[in-house]
């Protein structure tokens, strides 16, 4: 046995109880191993309802001469697995399991002032505890409790493990129809022992810490000051209880939210927990460590008194804000590094998620104006990701991914992801990397979001978590950088604290947006657009009639090359010009196709041009912190994914430049004929007007016009009247 412990001390955190009978036997072991007398083990023994006199003494006498030894290493062991925590060795170095030595004090116990703890004036045993459940418990979560006890040197103990396979929505239920009479419910007690309860969830299969299902509650009690004193500590603590119970004794039980995501975390943060209460004058009974813990149960008498609830949700609303709060009484930066030290030793850099964007562990903001198919964007993001394949022209690491749906049903976002897959051509061979978190209706703002998201995604190994859309959990002032920081914080908390990407997406301000910088373009404080390590922003580009000709008659071609191409053999007559002709095409395979097949080619055909009349041009530009910049990349949006151009067709376009909106809407709306005709007049204005009438160039031209040289030619070519001859404009000679 280590002599850094004090094997006495450890052997009073573990309770026999909680052991089997070789669990039992094993301690006996060990204390004869370490040198310990038979009277230790049995009057530690005598805690357990299960002890008979003499039967240590028996077993002990059989302990010599086994085989392989059982040492105090097994006591260490037993005692941690109940929560036991070993004390700071200054000889070593801290890890979680250390005592946490902050400073955190908020309370001189030397002038607090006792705080009155009232009985409810009505008695009504079924309320108390149905209240109780209704706090602590979801409906179908498993409660453990004990009824029976025993007697032990004028205490009264919890005879067995008790019930713990019934949910709390089935005990509501019946404590609802039951007159008050708890008994009916749950088994008689004894009213001079009073009764037991179990704050976290169990699994309904045992009553040990292993049996945990959620690590929700610490139990925190002190029973060495008047009751009105630790209702004042506890108070003035701000801790974050979900209920206080009086115990019908001595102490009051706070049940206080700690929200662990497992065991471990559990373990550290009721040692935190513990300690700064204790620097506080709130001495807590260690043995009370164990998520299995029973605290009293309120609605029942013990000798005479009530075990009642005192108040419910004091304090904090979480965990998280607690410490925060704890913390921030005491500076606990850490302390500048001597870029000399780690010169030689650099950390890591962390992975890369999107090759040449963005890093496992940071932040990108996506912005664009409605209708550019941001959820789809993402949502092709995220299946990318899974799969690890290319998102639009960038590589993608592999992994799973979390997407957090605040905006559409369910059924609505299920089928959103389906629909993508098919488009995309991709074989869902990897679907089990893809959580989808449903919070349409149920969403929370972000700084309690964040702790809830924390919880559930710890466990769960993503590498990335994608936050559709952010308005739904914006919390303050969206114009305020101070509000909007702080906002933007909850995003890093995320990160740190579970080493994924948090990826979300934000609408563009009002306005037109051509003008603009790709960093201003989102809407409210600049913070959004400063705060991730990646923005990606989509604006979208203003698409011509002949372009979009162009994009009918090849989605026409395609068509026909695929019908063909299942239905019969492509013949030499076909020329590559033919092939990309709609009106030669469908020549050819109205003469090669029997009139079936050709009709419904036609069916086809008409729902591919129907397709082009919905399809938008995007252009994605970014600023990136990781990275250097990447090159425009121009795209259409073909519901329901997004097509880069690799036609380059789009290259030349140039996002419209300020222009109000009710212009833009009322340009929209006249007929083709005018705006045709309108484009020619403008050209020949432009034409006449342009190099002080001299036949302008090219460049001239699409500097006057305020367009791309692309949809210049494009108008010349509308308009009839002019040809390009050595890069100047003329008109026709006939």
């Amino acid at each position: 046995m280590e002599s850094t412990y004090d094997l006495m001390e450890v052997l009073n955190h573990i309770a026999p109880s909680e052991l089997d009978y070789q669990g039992w036997v094993n301690v006996g072991m060990a204390l004869q191993h370490e040198g310990c007398s038979v009277e230790v083990w049995d009057r530690w023994s005598m805690n357990d309802r299960r002890y008979h006199a003499g039967e240590c003494e028996k077993k002990w006498r059989g302990f010599h001469g086994a085989g392989t030894p059982v040492t105090g290493g097994t006591i260490v062991q037993y005692a941690r697995d109940q929560g036991w925590t070993p004390p700071y060795d200054p000889g070593t170095a801290l890890d979680w399991n250390d005592t946490i030595s902050v400073e955190g004090v908020v309370v001189d116990k030397n002038w607090v002032e006792g705080r009155e703890v009232a009985e409810p004036r009505q008695w009504d045993p079924a309320r108390e505890l149905i209240k109780y459940l209704e706090t602590l418990f979801e409906a179908g979560e498993n409660v453990g409790y004990v009824m029976k006890s025993w007697k032990k040197d004028e205490k009264h103990l919890p005879a067995d493990k008790g019930s713990y396979d019934r949910t709390a929505g089935q005990l509501i239920e019946l404590l609802t129809q039951c007159n008050g009479d708890i008994g009916s419910v749950l088994g008689d007690y004894d009213s001079e022992g009073g009764a037991w309860i179990r704050f976290n969830p169990m699994d309904g299969k045992d009553a040990k810490n292993d049996n945990v299902t959620d690590f929700k509650y610490a139990l925190v009690e002190s029973d060495s000051m008047e009751i009105e004193k630790q209702h004042s500590i506890i108070r003035e603590l701000e801790l974050p209880v979900a209920c206080l119970v009086h115990s019908g004794g001595k102490s009051l039980h706070a049940i206080v939210r700690v929200d662990a995501v497992d065991y471990p975390e559990y373990r550290k943060r009721v040692d935190y927990l513990y300690e700064i209460c204790k620097k506080n004058g709130l001495a807590i009974d260690t043995q009370n460590r164990n998520p299995s813990r029973l605290s009293r149960m309120p609605g029942v008498m013990r000798g005479g008194q009530k075990q009642f609830i005192v108040d419910t949700n004091i304090g904090k609303e979480s965990w998280a804000e607690w410490k925060e709060w704890i913390e921030s009484i005491n500076d606990d930066l850490p302390d500048p590094e001597s870029l000399e030290d780690v010169w030689e030793n650099l950390p890591e850099l962390a992975p890369t998620l999107i090759d040449g964007m963005l890093r496992q562990g940071h932040k990108m903001l996506i912005a664009g104006p409605s209708k550019a198919g941001k959820s789809f964007l993402q949502i092709e993001m995220c299946i990318a990701i899974a799969e690890g394949k290319k998102w639009l022209n960038w590589n993608c690491a592999q992994g799973k991914i979390l997407y957090v749906n605040l905006e559409l049903d369910r059924a609505s976002c299920l089928h959103r992801f389906k629909d993508v897959y098919q488009a995309l051509g991709w074989e869902p061979r990897n679907l089990k990397n893809i959580d989808i978190w449903n919070l349409r209706g149920k969403s929370r703002p972000m700084d309690k979001l964040a702790p809830m998201l924390i919880r559930r995604a710890a466990k769960k190994n993503y590498i990335a978590i994608v936050i559709d859309p952010i308005y739904k959990v914006i919390t303050g002032d969206e114009n305020s950088a101070d509000q909007m920081s702080n906002f933007c914080n909850q995003f890093d908390k995320v990160c740190t604290e579970l080493g994924v990407a948090v990826i979300y997406c934000h609408h563009h301000s009002k306005g037109s947006q051509g003008g603009k910088k790709s960093m201003d373009r989102a809407s409210g404080s600049g913070v959004f657009a400063r705060d991730p390590d990646a923005l990606i922003d989509l604006i979208e580009l203003e698409t011509t009639e002949e372009l979009m000709k162009q994009q009918e008659n090849k989605a026409v071609c395609d068509a026909c090359r695929q019908y063909l191409d299942k239905h019969v053999q492509l013949e030499d007559d076909v020329s590559q010009d033919d092939l990309c002709s709609s009106f030669q095409l469908m020549n050819y395979c109205e003469n090669r196709l029997p009139g079936g097949q050709f009709e419904a080619l036609k069916v086809l055909v008409e729902a591919a041009k129907a397709r082009v009349k919905t399809m938008t041009a995007w252009r994605i530009e970014g600023t990136l912190r990781e990275f250097s910049k990447f090159d425009p990349q121009n795209l259409w949006f073909n519901y329901p994914v997004h097509e880069l151009d690799h036609s380059g067709v789009l290259g030349d376009i140039q996002p419209e430049a300020e222009q109000a909106p009710w212009k833009r809407a009322m340009n929209s709306r006249k007929p083709k004929e005018q705006k045709k005709e309108e484009r020619k007049a403008a050209l020949e204005t432009s034409v006449d007007s342009c190099n002080f009438g001299d036949p302008p160039t090219l460049p001239d031209l699409a500097q006057s016009m305020g367009i791309s040289e692309r949809s210049v030619r494009d108008r010349i070519k509308e308009h009839g009247g002019y040809e390009i001859v050595e890069g100047v404009v003329r008109k026709k000679t006939e």
